[in-house]
């Protein structure tokens, strides 16, 4: 891979990963279209994508973000204020951008890419409001159709002129200025737009490719020699990172490693810690300096091995992130109003789980707002209001990370549940009828059963909740439901913090070792020949904090293979 190849390649990582914030960024800001905070990240961030997209040459995905900077320049400026179709459109944007970038992906071009309907749409929408803005029109660079990769550096020092230039924007101008000769003398009238505007606020979780490639060492293709900086750039080389490697920006301390070697290295130390299992038993009885040194590198082995888990656990709030999005349109298509509640979004989990578990929530949260909200009008009817609520938390506990799906609409209907499982043939109603409450409510999961009045484009087939529930299974993890009529449901995800090394309750028997998976181990209680074991029916049952338990001995699990020994 060349060096141009690895800066397309991060700009598609990161723009990613800034795209699926901005999902969640829009729908808070349709809430609250006054936060200046939000206005500024959004901007801020379709900005990067439009500079770098022109420094890159992609041609439409740069025309594609620069008319949507176009419209929410606007809006940062207070000509125009968000409402729903607004969002409806620069959402559609986001969307553009994020197939554009799967194009580029494959093909590393974006010549086969056409929004120009988008394109005009936006800009429909931008020179509508300049008509009503007046004097308040914005500048004349940002109301250029497209801008070529000099006018986007000179975007980028417009764009900070009302604050101290950071060593994050001077590195993007420097990196920037060798593609074309930058007119320093920035026009008045773009300066002091931009200086009373909030969107000069910089995130400095948003960096542009070309910086990463800067701030590794790695030297990118100057087609001319290096202009001179802008003046705004060049008075910030007085700072210290250029002499000290101090104040360093955080793409200075983080690196992007491929999941592959991560579970390589996972699979080693997988091994290192059965190797040092078989040290600590032959260390037993033997002398006191190698017990010593046992014990050092069992020490080690625990470290390192924890080091290498968590390289690999990322915050469940990436997965969040996508839904507030999701719930936005869903409830749009399904006439309801919705508030989407999060929290615990810290809450990490291995990498692989979390991609496992993306489709079984995203698929439950769909049923909670198509089948588990009622209309507006029957909430009302039933005293609750109009907006229905969905919460998702997440919190570790056990080993676990425990992930709650909440919503308080009607709750399920049991005894239609039962009803279906019946009519369907796949149980009797003598059998139904024995069935828990709890019981009852899992039998949701069963392939094909659906209790859903009518069949939308959304759902209504009785496909997805046994797939959600094999999904879960797969992981090593369980689901769980409570739900109570008119009241509203509860689904509980319990997933195991990672799959690459479990720790196990190892037990001998005929001769054998057998381990059993810790998380099945609720506890460990040592039964004494003093203990009050009483026989009922035959069956030997101790008692426990009042509660009877039964006692079962290994050795009658195994059965066979024990008397085979």
């Amino acid at each position: 891979m060349d060096e141009m190849d690895e800066i397309v390649a991060e700009f598609l990582v990161e723009s990613r990963e800034n795209l699926d914030r901005l999902d969640a960024e829009f729908v808070e800001l349709e809430q609250n279209p006054t936060s200046s905070d939000l206005l500024g990240s959004i901007f801020r961030t379709i900005h990067t994508i439009k500079g770098t997209a022109a420094f890159l040459d992609f041609s439409e995905l740069e025309r594609v973000a620069h008319n949507g900077e176009n419209l929410l320049s606007l809006l940062r400026d207070g000509t125009m204020t968000l409402d729903s179709h607004l969002t409806t459109i620069l959402l559609e944007m986001v969307d553009a951008i994020r197939s554009t970038l799967d194009v580029i992906d494959e093909l590393r071009t974006d010549a086969s890419q056409d929004f120009s309907d988008l394109s005009a749409r936006l800009a429909a929408i931008v020179a509508s409001g300049d008509s009503g803005a007046g004097a308040a029109a914005p500048a004349p660079a940002v109301e250029a159709v497209e801008a070529t990769p000099a006018e986007a550096v000179a975007d980028e020092v417009a764009g900070d002129g009302g604050t101290e230039p950071t060593p994050r924007d001077e590195e993007e101008v420097d990196d920037l200025a060798p593609t074309a000769v930058v007119d320093t003398a920035v026009p008045d009238a773009a300066v002091a737009e931009d200086d009373v505007a909030p969107a000069v606020v910089v995130d400095a979780a948003v960096e542009s490719p070309v910086e990463a490639v800067a701030s590794a060492d790695v030297e990118a293709p100057h087609p001319a020699p290096a202009a001179p900086a802008p003046k705004a750039a060049a008075d910030d080389h007085d700072a210290e990172p250029a002499a000290g490697g101090k104040g360093k920006s955080s793409g200075d301390s983080t690196i992007r490693v491929d999941v592959g070697l991560l579970d390589r290295l996972m699979n080693l130390v997988s091994e290192l810690v059965l190797a040092r299992n078989q040290v600590r038993q032959f260390s037993v009885g033997a002398d006191q300096a190698f017990q010593a040194a046992v014990q050092e590198l069992d020490l080690v082995t625990s470290d390192l091995q924890q080091a290498v888990m968590e390289t690999r656990m990322q915050p469940v709030g990436g997965l969040f992130g996508r839904l507030p999005r999701m719930v936005r349109d869903l409830a749009t298509t399904c006439g309801k109003r919705v508030k989407l509640e999060m929290e615990g979004e810290e809450t990490e989990l291995d990498k692989t789980l979390l991609e496992a578990i993306r489709d079984p929530l995203t698929h439950i949260v769909r049923n909670s707002v198509d089948h588990g909200l009622e209309s507006p009008e029957a909430r009302v009817a039933a005293g609750k209001s109009e907006i229905g609520l969905v919460r998702l938390s997440a919190r570790h506990e056990g080993g676990q990370v425990i992930i709650d799906i909440i919503d308080d609409g009607a709750g399920l209907d049991l005894d239609r549940i039962a009803a279906k499982v019946v009519e369907r043939g796949a149980m009797s109603a003598e059998t139904v009828a024995a069935m828990s409450d709890r019981e009852v409510a899992n039998l949701i999961f069963l392939p094909g059963l659906s209790t859903a009045k009518a069949v939308t484009k959304v759902s209504g087939r009785g496909v997805g909740m046994d797939v959600v529930k094999r999904s879960i299974d797969e992981i090593g993890g369980t689901i769980e439901i409570q739900t109570e009529l008119g009241v509203g449901t509860t689904l509980t995800l319990r997933i195991p913090l990672t799959l690459a090394i479990i720790p196990a309750l190892s037990v001998a028997c005929g001769g054998e070792r057998y381990l059993i998976p810790q998380l099945n181990v609720l506890e460990l209680h040592r039964v004494s020949p003093k203990a009050p074991v009483e026989l009922i029916g035959g069956t030997p049952i101790y008692r426990l904090r009042g509660e009877l338990l039964p006692i079962i001995h290994w050795r009658d699990v195994l059965g066979e293979v024990v008397d085979d020994d």
